[in-house]
């Protein structure tokens, strides 16, 4: 098994630009994934090895992720726009399009969320992501392919 610090130096760029993708704030992102590997090593015994430490670790990430969602005022952009700056209308739309985007991936079930994950943020290919489910590189595909589709409807839901 590898210590701490190995599963850091490792992983630590994975789980930075896995939180990146996720919220686009460097301040954030950095400290979320210390979050994450604190909590990593916290819970390492609960570590199974059903996945790759890569995937535990951007699920913690998620989960650090979401719990920032729901503290007060969380803080997700670099810059938060004045009421008087020009686009503030269409900043705001783009950030409620953005969290909405969120809830429903949040929503999805379980493999879809993770596949969808896993491709999207974490850029892993299908064949990774088949691997590390023990499943065929298409059933990677059409899994990937569902979760979009999910999520297109989530995502209609939100605007109607």
């Amino acid at each position: 098994m590898l210590d701490a610090d190995t599963v850091y130096r490792e992983y630590r760029e994975l789980v930075y630009g896995y939180l990146y993708r996720l919220c686009r704030d460097s301040g954030l992102s950095e400290e979320l994934t210390q979050e994450t590997f604190f909590q990593a090593v916290r819970q390492w015994n609960r570590f199974r090895g059903e996945s790759g430490i890569g995937t535990w670790l951007c699920a913690i990430a998620r989960n650090q992720f979401y719990s920032a969602l729901r503290r007060p005022n969380p803080v997700l952009t670099e810059e938060v726009p004045e009421q008087t700056t020009p686009g503030f209308a269409d900043a705001v739309a783009d950030h409620s399009l953005a969290m909405g985007a969120y809830r429903a991936l949040h929503d999805l079930p379980e493999p879809y969320r993770e596949v969808f994950t896993l491709r999207t943020f974490c850029e892993l290919k299908h064949a990774e992501i088949a691997e590390l489910f023990g499943k065929s590189e298409s059933w990677a595909r059409v899994t990937c392919y569902r979760a979009k589709q999910m999520l297109s409807e989530a995502m209609k839901g939100e605007k109607a």
